[in-house]
């Protein structure tokens, strides 16, 4: 497959609009095209010796978890290890993608695969994603009151050769015992400059404007961490052997709340992938997991 098509469908498959602002996802070295992709390496983290295997099993494409370039690189030399991951991808020809958090917030990602492993339960994302964009070009909401339908005529027909608007609707209204028509619109950042520039031609309409930002909306199930309820509490040491045996670990690390045994019951755990402390914070829960 090429290259572009390919990290276009991995784009597709988790859009790198919800990787966290901090993170460095994408497609990070890109060998000169064309280039095909026959061999994709699949990896946790891009290290050196992970490199030399992928160089002999002629992958064409690493996809490493966590991205081997955080900081923008001044130079490209021998000196350190994450420069000679660079120099050796260019010189065999590998490209190198990472998606990192974009797969932590996905509804078939990281967390979710951690929820798994805590028995029946159910979960809701910790910080929601956002849509990467409104659903419409409109960014803006515009109502306004008026009481002079003559004149009111005359200012919807001029807003009605604004472009990108969209929406507009009137309705009855009464303020302050007074009957009057509100007039709602939707509008684009470049159509609201036009709006706002015709009602201030107008004072009694302009001091009755009020001006609304459209939220992006959230996406469902989509997010960074997990708030998980569990359908019974069980004990904390319960939890403990759950999560070891879905992550094949033989021990995990354990911090005990003041007051807290591992007989403690557990009915809420908050999880998520990586060290999760700004995520993690405030979260009502008997249980962090994290690491």
């Amino acid at each position: 497959m090429n290259l572009g098509e390919l990290v276009s469908a991995l784009n597709d498959f988790a859009s790198l609009s919800l990787a966290e602002s901090w993170d460095n996802v994408g497609l990070l070295v890109e060998p000169s095209p064309p280039h095909t992709v026959n061999t994709l390496f699949l990896t946790n983290d891009l290290t050196e010796d992970v490199m030399e295997e992928a160089v002999q099993k002629k992958a064409d494409l690493i996809l490493s978890y966590h991205p081997p370039i955080f900081t923008p690189l001044k130079r490209v030399t021998w000196k350190t290890w994450k420069e000679r991951l660079v120099v050796r991808a260019l010189e065999n020809r590998i490209g190198i993608y990472s998606p990192h958090t974009a797969y932590d917030a996905i509804p078939h990602g990281v967390n979710n695969w951690l929820t798994k492993g805590l028995g029946d339960c159910t979960s809701v994302p910790l910080h929601p994603s956002a849509a990467p964009s409104h659903p419409t070009e409109s960014t803006h909401r515009v109502e306004f009151c008026a009481n002079n339908t003559e004149h009111l005529d005359t200012v919807l027909s001029k807003i009605k050769t604004i472009q990108e608007i969209s929406c507009l609707a009137t309705l009855p209204a009464r303020v302050q015992g007074e009957k009057q028509t509100r007039v709602s619109l939707n509008c684009s950042q470049k159509a609201l400059l036009e709006v706002v520039a015709l009602l201030s031609q107008d004072n009694p309409l302009y001091h009755k404007t009020e001006i609304l930002l459209l939220q992006k909306p959230l996406l469902p199930h989509t997010g960074m961490g997990r708030l998980c309820t569990l359908s019974e509490p069980v004990s904390l040491s319960d939890i403990i052997e759950r999560v070891k045996n879905h992550l094949k670990l033989p021990y995990v690390r354990l911090a005990m709340g003041v007051g807290k045994t591992v007989e403690s019951p557990v009915k809420k755990v908050a999880l998520c992938a990586g060290s999760g402390s700004s995520i993690l914070k405030g979260a009502d829960a008997d249980l962090y997991l994290t690491g």
